[in-house]
């Protein structure tokens, strides 16, 4: 960690923990989000140790098979809690040849042959997407229908374990709108 800190970081280093949820990291093959947090430790005093100051910019999907609007709720909460507002979030694109790519074609997990949740269409893709970026106002409309969809009222309004605000009178006229 002290020669990758020292000298083959050039202020900023991407991470891919991916998600935080332990079902969708067993789907994705990885360890726990522990893991993560604890490489970011030791990168934190690898850098410093070096005298430099760099972070370390985590990288998250959405609609991985496996991944629930529960489990993006859980993976905005740990963003949130953890101060981490994701510039960059990557969709879901099966990969050819990739055990991912099967549970998402077939529905199933190859090495269990147990169902795989898979969020297939384009809105479900859009509202978990919404979730990582719930720090966004351009993404406020969609992440509260995905919390109203998951049950979680609860996380939206002003309170700091909410996600996100409730709806404006204005963002209200705006939706009530006709469409011409």
């Amino acid at each position: 960690m002290q020669e990758l800190a020292a000298h083959h970081v050039g202020g900023q280093l991407s991470v891919a923990p991916e998600h935080v949820s332990p079902r969708v990291l067993e789907k994705m093959k990885k360890p726990g989000i522990e893991s993560f947090e604890r490489f970011q430790e030791m990168f934190a005093c690898a850098s410093r140790d070096a005298g430099k100051e760099q972070y370390d910019i985590p990288y998250f999907i959405s609609g991985h098979p496996g991944s629930t609007l529960e489990d993006m709720i859980e993976l905005a909460q740990w963003l949130k809690q953890n101060g981490k507002r994701p510039r960059q979030v990557q969709d879901f694109i099966p990969t050819p040849m990739s055990m991912a790519a099967c549970m998402y074609y077939s529905g199933y997990d190859p090495f269990t042959l147990q169902p795989v949740y898979t969020a297939t269409g384009l809105r479900e893709k859009k509202l978990q997407k919404a979730l990582l970026l719930y720090w966004n106002p351009e993404q406020w409309p969609l992440a509260r229908e995905a919390l109203r969809e998951a049950g979680r009222e609860d996380l939206i309004g002003r309170g700091p374990r909410c996600l996100v605000p409730p709806e404006t009178p204005a963002e209200r006229a705006r939706r009530e709108r006709p469409r011409v």
